[in-house]
């Protein structure tokens, strides 16, 4: 290794102490990496002071984040990578469903829900009924599709930010499973538009750069079939009054769909509802699964 370094010799050298890596995808993303993070450096000509703020924005992320805040993902979310990621590698069909970002309050330990459930976990709130039906790309029914599904409240509040109102039950989050026909369907309430959490230190990179923190009404979806490639997308209501400021840039027009205001009466699955409520209808196509795509 060599020793008096320079600005402008430092990065051959910590580029080499790669080369012993045993995956050369490995040392392809660090090699890379330590090239534009050191780019950024001189090119910016970035101070000792500024140093030490990144690093500790940085530690207070770490800080921050639990099993149900992930402000490592809201941060990835916020500068746009987590879509970027997805535009780089999800090139379907033209025919199947658009992908985006998972978003910060998925969790894996959801409650398993037959089809027709109200998952709302009593909620109050104004009653969604959701139905919807998962296709291939030749247009047949898949059934036996895992189809996850999580949304906020009323208010823009999702579960694991009411946990203690909640007691750590989980609420407008379930796991259903496709019939024989590619259907599945459940009740719930309607969601709400939302500021992405700003009491963190995600929140002052939104209030440094004057940006709206405001998401627009969605419902989440992440589907598993064998044999297909897994699906993560959401459905954004179309009168919302923020869809062209997504603070994490996740909207899609093929997303976008019409949540219908009904009137009291009888719902899609057949129950009476005495209040007006809202539905929503979607149809799900997925892809083939096939070779891993590399850059």
């Amino acid at each position: 290794m060599s020793i008096d370094l320079t600005e402008d010799t430092i990065t051959k050298e910590v580029q080499s102490t790669f080369d012993g890596c045993h995956d050369p995808r490995t040392r392809e993303l660090f090699v890379e990496l330590v090239r534009h993070l050191h780019d950024f450096a001189r090119e910016t000509r970035l101070t000792g002071d500024e140093w030490f703020t990144a690093m500790d924005f940085l530690e207070r992320v770490g800080k921050i984040t639990t099993l149900t805040r992930q402000e490592f993902v809201l941060l990835s979310d916020i500068l746009g990578l987590s879509v970027l990621v997805d535009l780089i590698n999800e090139h379907h069909g033209p025919h199947t469903t658009d992908s985006t970002l998972l978003g910060p309050f998925y969790v894996e330990g959801r409650p398993e829900a037959p089809n027709g459930a109200d998952i709302s976990g009593g909620v109050p709130g104004t009653p969604l009924f959701f139905t919807g039906r998962v296709l291939g790309p030749d247009g047949g029914p898949l059934s036996g599709v895992r189809v996850d599904t999580w949304h906020s409240d009323g208010e823009g509040h999702y579960d694991v930010q009411q946990e203690e109102r909640l007691h750590g039950r989980p609420a407008m989050r379930a796991l259903l499973t496709t019939d024989d026909d590619g259907r599945f369907w459940y009740r719930s309430i309607a969601p709400r538009f939302y500021p992405v959490p700003v009491d963190g230190p995600c929140g002052e990179i939104m209030r440094a750069a004057g940006r709206s923190a405001m998401r627009p009404e969605h419902l989440h979806f992440r589907l598993h079939a064998d044999g297909y490639r897994p699906l993560i997308t959401m459905l954004f209501r179309r009168d919302d009054p923020y869809l062209d400021q997504d603070a994490v840039f996740a909207v899609k027009r093929s997303l976008v769909v019409d949540f219908v205001h009904r009137e009291p009466g009888t719902a899609p699955d057949g129950t009476e509802v005495g209040e007006p409520f809202q539905t929503v209808d979607w149809t799900f196509t997925l892809t083939p699964a096939g070779p891993e795509r590399r850059p």
